[in-house]
């Protein structure tokens, strides 16, 4: 059992100490997948902060079809190195996760979900843990295409994957289905196309799903139209090709009372359109990465091609408004996009290499340092825009620290005393997810070091602020770097 003395909950600064189990699997830093052990230690945590877990409605785990890149496995270890507890995974695995019947067993991809029983992505990374006899330290959720194959020229067909949403025939589910549901549409990596936004948006009511939007197009151009490119001799992206979809979904929006939610905003003027369609009350909702409140484009002189996205960085007024709209409330909250991709590909260059970085193992550090120290939110509005509004956005509730001791204390403890929160007791615990923080801790980012398979990061080196320390769910500690 490990004993955590004198630890703060984050959003009561209440003292308390903390007991957990220590018997189980965990990855910790330099020994990946360690056996706990059993025995009994103590630490005094003066100093840190008990949290409900991160969640990132938004990653990329390349699992199935390009596993060289990442795995499940190596996705969700780097999860929980970042105080992860919860995930959803897009829809942009090859094949696509479409709820189709693959029924071509050499396309790409198809082979590994067709040895293994299923003949969905979806049934496939549903029992994943039971496939390859893993138990993962993160949960997880899944997004469903929005348009088939993500080719964007046919909606997708809701008898197709309705049945993996929760809440629908959950008598006739496994356990495993019930614990990896549909809880969202997207083709992220594209907008939805206009030919058939109005039959996804149909599907979105119909389903009650929230339609989240990459909501960025453009046809021709690697990096963000400026100076920046032009220097480069880079064909460039206008910022406006971002507000075209944002725009034309908050019209959407208005019409039809579908929620939209925006990924990865980048641009002052998409942030105004948001905050005036807020303003209105339409139901729209928005990300930004912490890569597009920490870097401008001119990140690309120094780190070039790790530095390459989509949508780009932009300018430094763009960034500047970017944290802005962070400040003032218009971000509801902060997802990475984790897009691993190998060295070699990144390397090919501004028009050939694949757009993305990795961010689970480093986004609380890069927004603590450029948010928190930066004097631009509190550590408590940090943990709202990772943990608590991601949760909620994925359809599930934060962990209630409170509640929790409320729960757990015993009857007979002295009214004055320090209270327990003893995740050794037996009881019902599946909704827990807690991430431990250090917010003081300052620390050099160094991808090599990273539990990912990619190293794809314009981070490295970085001096950052802020460390998750241990990630729990439930009762096991799954996550230590203690």
């Amino acid at each position: 059992m490990l004993t955590l003395r004198n630890i703060k909950v984050w959003d009561t600064d209440e003292i308390i100490d903390l007991k957990v189990p220590t018997d189980g699997t965990l990855f910790e830093d330099g020994a990946r997948g360690a056996e706990g052990g059993n025995g009994d230690v103590e630490i005094d945590a003066t100093g840190l902060t008990l949290a409900p877990g991160f969640a990132d409605p938004h990653v990329h785990f390349r699992d199935p079809g390009q596993t060289y890149k990442e795995s499940m496995a190596s996705g969700c270890a780097a999860a929980a190195s970042g105080g992860y507890t919860d995930v959803l995974i897009m829809p942009n695995t090859v094949p696509a996760m479409d709820g189709e019947t693959i029924d071509d067993p050499d396309a790409p991809g198809a082979k590994e979900v067709l040895d293994s029983g299923y003949d969905t992505v979806i049934d496939y990374l549903q029992h994943y843990e039971a496939i390859h006899g893993v138990s993962l330290p993160v949960r997880y959720d899944l997004c469903v295409c929005a348009s088939k194959g993500r080719a964007g020229r046919e909606a997708t067909e809701l008898e197709h994957w309705r049945r993996y949403m929760p809440g629908v025939d959950d008598d006739s589910k496994d356990d495993a289905q019930l614990a990896h549901p549909v809880t969202a549409i997207s083709d992220d990596g594209s907008a939805v196309t206009p030919e058939i936004l109005d039959d996804v948006l149909e599907l979105a009511r119909e389903s009650g799903l929230c339609l989240i939007e990459h909501c960025e197009h453009h046809d021709t151009g690697a990096v963000n139209e400026g100076p920046v490119s032009r220097e480069l001799g880079v064909p460039g992206i206008p910022e406006d090709t971002e507000l075209k979809v944002v725009a034309r979904d908050i019209a959407k929006a208005r019409e039809t009372g579908v929620h939209v939610h925006f990924q990865h905003v980048s641009t002052a003027i998409s942030f105004d359109a948001i905050r005036a369609a807020k303003a209105e009350g339409l139901p729209i909702t928005c990300e930004t990465a912490p890569h597009y409140l920490a870097l401008s484009d001119e990140a690309l002189l120094k780190y070039g091609t790790l530095a390459k996205m989509n949508p780009p960085l932009r300018s430094e007024a763009d960034r500047k408004a970017t944290i802005a709209a962070i400040a003032d409330g218009t971000v509801d909250l902060l997802a990475t996009d984790h897009a691993p991709h190998t060295m070699e590909e990144k390397a090919r260059g501004f028009l050939e290499a694949p757009n993305g970085i990795i961010g689970l193992e480093c986004a609380y550090g890069v927004c603590h340092a450029k948010l928190v120290d930066g004097g631009f939110i509190s550590d408590k509005r940090l943990i709202e825009l990772m943990s608590v509004e991601p949760m909620r956005l994925m359809g599930h509730e934060p962990t209630d620290v409170t509640a929790l001791l409320d729960r757990e204390t015993d009857a007979s403890r002295e009214p004055d005393a320090k209270r327990v929160l003893d995740l050794t007791r037996p009881g019902e615990a599946d909704g827990i997810g807690l991430v431990v923080l250090d917010t003081a801790a300052e620390w050099t980012v160094d991808p090599e070091a990273f539990h990912s398979k990619a190293c794809n990061t314009p981070f490295g080196g970085w001096r950052v602020t802020g460390r998750p320390m241990a990630t729990i769910i439930g009762r096991n500690l799954t996550f230590s770097r203690l």
